[in-house]
């Protein structure tokens, strides 16, 4: 449904639950932090000179990060640093914490994270820096919550996809704080599990540097072959988010900070959009009965920026066409808005007498929301300092007039500050020289100025301790080969291999094969789902523990939503974290060992000379499969053929005639809930098989001693023959067989 069509409407409020709300602006420069803070955001999110999801945003050098904190401690307000891309262990170990470090004293509010290594690496080196999950942990509910609760996390951004009710469980099931986005982009694959853009590209999106893939025209057929929508149409590009008319919804469902989107933006957009929700939140928490969103207000958001008109998200629909753009026509609008500095408001009292210093008293208010020892009842707290300066002498000529020195106070200029009253008090006959007035003017407002941030100042931390990287060598012994599968005949087929040591089966496929895979002496573990949402059906738990006893070796696990339901079970050291997880650098490595799983599998967005930095003992490798370009919550069959609830597929063809299977996941066991209705979801394949049957040599000397083939969409036939050419030759030596396959990123890595 596009903005313009929905009528304003009322609701009834519970006035106890109405609290404040923070208002989250983004700025991709020091100009769009300024025009945010001008149009009344609470708080502002910004990247530094390094490892921000937006490399191609102007960003902020470190003077201006620096200058920009202060800025906002000064107005009361918020900021906070995107670290929230994955991180090579280099990165860690000789870049992370010098980056951090003059933030962090300056003080910082909060840094949001992706990379759990990096996260590990803050709580023990910053342990009272707050940190916040970014949207790209991908976090879909309470358990995944509560997980990161234990790790210290004080904020979760939600993962885009969620529903009001989703929202709503998590809010209700963890004390952590919920941002959540209301405006700007959305992202087609769930959030955090995009390989895209890197894939095609090498631009990785999990770095900060997505190509935008998503936005291409492709032709799309069914599985016959069959075109569907038209010569140009974009299946993969949503439409832009506008929540202005559900925002007492959000609020309501417990989202304690709105998100704006947007530091690729102009400070104009930023401005604008900021300015409007500010107008609207404001309307909300003085009067909520009336909330009422007025049609010329929509068109202006509209003007603005427009990509094929806009939508709720899925706040209030899971997928569906509607919410899809089918175009990356961007429409940007001429509506003009001033870009407002922000100014806080002073008292002054200027005192003159004749034989003693001239004395000029400051004081500020600060707000109850952002002060946690209000001196009133109103919530306020004053700050107040005093400066002196020279000595007031009689005049012998022209007795300075109080215009002129109020002239001379009036010229606060380029500082953060504007009177909101000034009282002089002064002698008669008196002379004071205008340069001991600016200067005790500037004098008063760099005390005043220092005094608002000096409570955020923090000491240097102790120097960190880094995970050393292990000197390896290859094993002396075979690696083990495991092998994923998505069906029976798949299952069927592998089973019967000798050389196959262990087998991840989804749970349809596993109540065939449990019995006969122990008895064959096969390692079985349970597949997870990619994406797992809601409460994981009774079914799941009871069959799984029973196939536990009966010896199942454990569990694949591909989110930390299915990570905290089976770290609750106490079953975390049946766990290997697939690559979704990624473990990136050392420190995430260790921080698994911590958890006590199993093993770590191998990032698929590093080179070999990458992965020769990362700990690999105990970690599985991928060599084998076609790559999960992306999830997503939307549905391309659906979109364009209406849906079957039928597990087909639909294709994609790009501009250079390669072909991407779109899968449809609709088994609510291969879902991991019980409505296939609410949370089915699609798989993007890669066209092109990845695969490592030449680079035996380099894999072994990687330290890994378990390997996994991956198999999808692979018949009976297929998967039998790939199996034991893989065999042959990492177990047997023999000379690997001509096929055409994609290296990903072993060879050139990604930015």
């Amino acid at each position: 449904m596009g903005i313009a069509s929905v009528v304003p409407f009322y609701f009834e409020v519970d006035m106890n639950k109405i609290r404040k709300t923070e208002l989250l602006a983004p700025a991709g420069s020091y100009e769009a932090f300024e025009a945010a803070l001008g149009a009344g955001a609470d708080a502002v999110y910004a990247g530094g000179p390094a490892f921000g999801a937006r490399a191609y945003a102007k960003n902020f050098t470190e003077e201006e990060l620096i200058h920009a904190i202060k800025t906002a401690h000064i107005h009361g307000k918020k900021l906070y640093l995107t670290v929230n891309t994955l991180l090579k262990n280099r990165e860690v170990t000789e870049k992370l914490y010098n980056s951090l470090l003059p933030f962090y004293q300056e003080g910082l509010d909060a840094v949001l994270v992706q990379d759990l290594g990096v996260l590990r690496f803050i709580r023990r080196t910053f342990p009272d820096l707050p940190v916040h999950a970014s949207t790209q942990m991908a976090v879909t509910g309470p358990e995944g919550m509560r997980f990161l609760e234990e790790l210290g996390v004080s904020r979760v951004v939600a993962a885009r996809e969620l529903s009001l009710e989703e929202i709503e469980r998590m809010h209700g099931e963890s004390p952590l704080e919920i941002e959540a986005f209301i405006h700007g982009a959305l992202c087609y694959s769930i959030s955090g599990q995009c390989l895209m853009s890197s894939i095609l590209g090498g631009r990785s999106g999990n770095r900060g540097r997505c190509a935008q893939p998503c936005r291409l025209p492709y032709q799309v057929m069914d599985e016959k072959g069959r075109r569907k929508g038209g010569k140009d149409i974009c299946p993969l590009s949503l439409k832009d988010i506008c929540t202005l008319d559900i925002l007492p919804e959000i609020i309501r469902a417990g989202v304690v900070s709105l998100k704006i989107e947007g530091r690729m933006k102009q400070p104009e957009y930023t401005a604008h959009v900021t300015g409007m929700y500010r107008k609207y939140l404001d309307i909300y928490e003085k009067n909520p009965e009336e909330y009422c969103v007025s049609e010329k207000d929509r068109r202006e958001l509209l003007d603005v920026f427009s990509r094929g008109g806009s939508c709720y998200g899925y706040y209030r629909q899971h997928n569906g066409s509607d919410m899809m753009a089918f175009t990356n026509e961007k429409k940007t609008g001429s509506v003009s808005v001033e870009l407002r500095k922000s100014k806080e408001k002073i008292n002054g009292n200027l005192i003159l007498y004749p034989e003693s210093p001239a004395i000029l008293e400051l004081s500020c208010s600060r707000p109850g929301r952002y002060s946690e020892d209000s001196e009133h009842n109103d919530g306020e707290k004053t700050v107040r300092v005093t400066a002196a300066l020279g000595e007031v002498q009689y005049a012998k000529e022209h007795p300075v007039e109080e215009a002129r020195v109020r002239s001379q106070m009036n010229k606060l200029g380029n500082t953060e500050f504007a009177w909101d009253h000034l009282d002089i008090q002064m002698g008669d006959n008196i002379f004071v020289p205008t340069g001991v007035l600016n200067e005790l003017r500037r004098s008063a407002v760099s005390l005043l100025e220092e005094e608002l941030v000096q409570p955020f100042h923090r000491e240097e931390p102790s120097l960190p301790v880094y995970e050393k990287e292990e000197r390896r060598k290859a094993p002396e012994s075979l690696p083990k080969l495991y092998a994923s599968c998505e069906t029976k005949e798949q299952a069927e087929i592998l089973l019967a291999n000798r050389d196959l040591t262990g087998l991840y089966l989804p749970f349809d496929v596993m109540r065939i094969f449990m019995d006969r895979g122990v008895q064959n002496d096969k390692e079985l573990y349970l597949s997870m789902p990619y994406v797992s949402r809601g409460a994981v059906p009774g079914e799941f738990l009871s069959a799984a523990e029973k196939w536990i006893s009966a010896g199942m070796r454990g569990f694949l696990v591909r989110n930390l939503e299915d990570y905290g339901v089976l770290k609750e079970k106490g079953w975390q050291k049946y766990c290997v974290a697939d690559a979704s997880l990624y473990t990136w650098n050392n420190e995430a490595v260790a921080f698994w060992k911590e958890q006590n799983i199993l093993r770590t599998t191998l990032p698929l967005e590093l080179n070999e000379k990458e992965l020769r930095h990362r700990n690999n003992s105990g970690s599985e490798m991928l060599i084998y499969g076609y790559l999960p370009l992306m999830e997503s919550a939307q549905c391309v069959r659906k979109n364009l053929l209406g849906c079957d609830r039928k597990e087909s597929f639909m294709v994609l063809k790009d501009r250079y005639g390669k072909e991407f299977v779109s899968a449809c996941v609709c088994d609510p066991r291969k879902t991991g809930n019980t409505d296939m209705k609410r949370y089915c979801y699609n798989i993007l394949y890669n066209s092109i098989p990845f695969g490592l049957l030449n680079e035996c040599r380099q894999v072994r000397a990687l330290g890994v001693s378990t390997l996994r083939l991956s198999f999808t969409m692979e018949s009976p036939e297929e998967t039998d023959r790939i199996f034991r050419e893989f065999s042959d030759v990492y177990l047997s030596g023999q000379k690997p067989a001509d096929r055409e396959y994609t290296k990903g990123h072993f060879k050139r890595g990604a930015e």
